[in-house]
């Protein structure tokens, strides 16, 4: 290289040094607030802007709202009272959105997702009360009575159960907190976030470096105190829920039973699948999605992916005990894999 070229390639790393520092010390400051929700959930949110001493109540006043609203843990919440008498008539606005989102998605999958499979799911040892014994196929057979979220009425008032159903609304309801808490900095006009909750991930516009926000997927064959990564993806203006079988089953007389029920069938889901990431432009809809592709297993659910506006990664374990991935086209570009994997 001459004296030239040398002079020219230094001078447009001086310039590039110059851009990168102005850019970096004039963009607006990372700021962050966390706390509590949904009993012992932690919420993380950070944002590119001024400092707002509000944010942290009013993000606090909101899910209180939420969880005044959807939790089962509540005594007197909108869906406790609906589980107890049969009817409610809506005392917030969080309980119709929820309500048509779970109808539209339970349709979408033919029933994979259920927000009425909860006397199952305790059925099955993985409700509140944990226990370590599977239900005979009688009782199964008694609780699929009660299960069927087409039995439902609700219109954009009020809401009706049949006699002995129950609603649940754990499988979706962390998503949608965080599109409410998205929403709320999005009235506040901040553009530039990521919202958290209990694995659920919301993200628009860019962080510091003004590059899309970067997150890790976990490796669902190692043990929760390793976190090791099996893939970092990029999000800009997505969302992102995971799911997985792979650490809440318990094991009796030689067989493992994990906690994805199939409300359509009443017993666990037995496939390959061991973990699912869903894309989607709100974290609900991914919420919802992820355990219902967790329930269909591979095959159905890469179908289903292809047929929807959402993006997955999906983890399966193959025949010869190697892990083995699905990566929808649409997030591809996004995605890094671990090799060493």
């Amino acid at each position: 290289m001459n004296k030239s070229a040398l002079l020219i390639f230094g001078i447009g790393l001086i310039l590039a040094f110059l851009v990168f520092t102005f850019v970096r010390e004039n963009s607006p400051p990372l700021q962050r607030i966390s706390g509590q929700t949904m009993g012992t959930i932690i919420y993380n949110v950070k944002y590119l802007g001024s400092l707002d001493d509000g944010l942290q109540a009013e993000t606090d006043s909101v899910l209180k709202a939420f969880n005044q609203s959807l939790s089962t843990y509540i005594p007197d919440s909108e869906i406790s009272t609906l589980n107890n008498t049969g009817n409610l008539t809506f005392r917030s606005p969080y309980f119709y959105p929820v309500l048509a989102g779970s109808k539209e998605i339970f349709h979408k999958t033919d029933g994979a997702f259920d927000p009425t499979v909860g006397p199952l799911i305790d059925a099955w040892g993985f409700g509140p009360e944990k226990q370590t014994s599977a239900p005979d196929s009688a009782t199964v057979d008694s609780l699929l009575e009660v299960i069927g979220f087409q039995n439902l009425n609700f219109n954009e008032e009020r809401a009706m159960l049949p006699e002995h159903y129950r609603l649940d609304f754990s499988a979706i309801a962390k998503g949608y907190a965080v599109d409410l808490v998205g929403e709320l900095l999005e009235e506040k006009g901040i553009e530039n976030y990521l919202v958290e909750i209990g694995g659920e991930v919301r993200c628009r516009g860019v962080n510091r470096r003004s590059k899309s926000w970067s997150l890790g997927i976990e490796d669902p064959t190692v043990a929760l105190n390793e976190q090791e990564l099996l893939a970092i993806v990029r999000l800009k203006n997505l969302s992102l829920a995971t799911s997985g079988n792979y650490r809440n089953y318990y094991k009796k007389n030689g067989i493992i039973y994990a906690h994805i029920i199939d409300p359509r069938t009443g017993y666990t889901a037995e496939h390959n699948l061991l973990s699912v990431s869903v894309f989607a432009s709100d974290c609900m809809t991914a919420d919802a999605y992820a355990t219902a592709l967790m329930v269909l297993g591979l095959n159905a659910s890469q179908k289903l992916v292809e047929q929807e506006d959402i993006e997955a990664i999906l983890i399966f374990r193959k025949e010869d005990g190697s892990l083995g991935s699905y990566v929808s086209a649409g997030i591809q570009p996004f995605v890094e894999l671990n090799k060493a994997k």
